[in-house]
């Protein structure tokens, strides 16, 4: 099954905004309490778009410059990439069918 994979900053183009399929990241950080209620919903995404998405995830306080690049303030935020183009954002703690329709933007 799939699970989503650590991106950095360092390898966040050829990853992300180079990938040939849609793309969700979560941006984390391990204190986060809300963080840790969405990653397992993160997985279970994973799992059900595999071969048709694939799912990072970067740790904010390890990663400052993406996530300063793309104005993370709140954690987590999930952002939905397509052809390196953002798509869509999800701030907060949310429901899976909140995840699942931002990630379908994508899909169409």
């Amino acid at each position: 099954m799939a699970k989503p994979v650590e991106v950095t900053d360092s390898d966040w183009d050829a990853q992300v905004l180079k990938a040939d399929v849609p793309v969700m990241v979560d941006f984390w950080a391990p204190w986060c309490g809300p963080c840790r209620m969405v990653a397992p919903l993160v997985e279970e995404l994973a799992g059900e778009y595999e071969g048709r998405a694939r799912f990072f995830k970067m740790n904010t306080d390890d990663n400052m410059e993406t996530a300063a690049k793309y104005g993370i303030r709140s954690i987590p935020t999930l952002i939905v990439f397509k052809d390196g183009q953002l798509v869509d954002q999800v701030i907060g703690f949310r429901p899976k069918s909140d995840l699942k329709k931002s990630l379908e933007k994508a899909l169409v």
